[in-house]
C-alpha cells in the first residue's frame, strides 16, 4: 500500500499533463485547419464539401 502512496500523485499530474497536451494540440490542430480555410476562401480556392467532411467539417451551420 505504501507504493500507490508513493506513486499515485505523480501518476495523477501525468494526467492532468498529458490531458492539458492533448488539448493546447487539439486547439492548435483546429485554429490551422480554420487558418486554411479562411486562406483557401481568400485566395478563391474555396474548398469542396467532400474535402470538408474528410476534415471533419461541413458547411452546415448546425
Amino acid at each position: 500500500m505504501d507504493y500507490v502512496a508513493v506513486l499515485l500523485p505523480s501518476v495523477v499530474v501525468g494526467l492532468i499533463f498529458w490531458f492539458a497536451m492533448k488539448s493546447i494540440f487539439n486547439a492548435d490542430k483546429s485554429e490551422r485547419q480554420a487558418e486554411a480555410r479562411a486562406q483557401a476562401e481568400a485566395d478563391g480556392n474555396t474548398p469542396d464539401a467532400d474535402t470538408l467532411r474528410r476534415e471533419g467539417h461541413s458547411n452546415d451551420p448546425n
